[in-house]
């Protein structure tokens, strides 16, 4: 799943099925009906058989992400690749979609870039990458123990600016520096 959803000119079961004849109409239902799609769809004029204009352009970012969830699990994948699928949400339909992210991640193995922490803090092993290189790996509570890179953006969006955790902060380089880093992007994975 990408950072943009592309959805095709049709209707909302037929990009749920991507072209699948093989599935059922009440998998696509339970599967919106998990990543809490199922409410939006069913107030759309003709619910499921909704027209669907070229790249979702009726619906809003947040539908279109749930959409996407459900399309990937109604498939039941082995391996999720998600590359920034969170990015592009207001907060209110953010709520919604962690809840569908845990969800559509449970039991099965997932690749997670992102750069909104609120979508990997929950994964077994989180991977932070920087100028190209692995910089940290742990869990999110090893991380912020760390007091790295992984914290330093973990105050920055959560916290609205640094802290002190650990005394002096060290900057991206491991040096103290009070200034605001360039940061790169986390990878979560499940």
């Amino acid at each position: 799943m990408l950072q943009d959803v592309f959805l095709f000119s049709g209707t909302i079961e037929s990009n749920l099925r991507l072209g699948d004849p093989g599935l059922e109409a009440s998998a696509l239902v339970r599967a919106a009906q998990e990543v809490h799609a199922h409410e939006f769809i069913e107030r759309l004029p003709g619910g499921y058989d909704a027209v669907v204009r070229e790249r979702g352009a009726t619906l809003s970012a947040g539908q279109r992400q749930l959409l996407a969830f459900a399309r990937a699990l109604a498939r039941d994948p082995d391996l999720l690749i998600l590359d920034e699928a969170t990015s592009s949400v207001d907060p209110q339909t953010e709520t919604l979609i962690q809840d569908a992210l845990r969800r559509l991640l449970s039991g099965r193995t997932s690749l997670v870039i992102a750069h909104r922490l609120s979508t990997i803090h929950n994964v077994d092993r989180i991977v932070v990458l920087h100028h190209g290189r692995v910089r940290e790996i742990g869990t999110h509570a090893e991380l912020l123990e760390r007091g790295g890179i992984y914290a330093r953006l973990y105050e920055l969006q959560y916290l609205g600016g640094p802290i002190a955790t650990h005394g002096e902060r060290a900057s991206m380089n491991g040096e103290p520096e009070p200034a605001t880093p360039r940061l790169d992007t986390p990878v979560g994975r499940t």
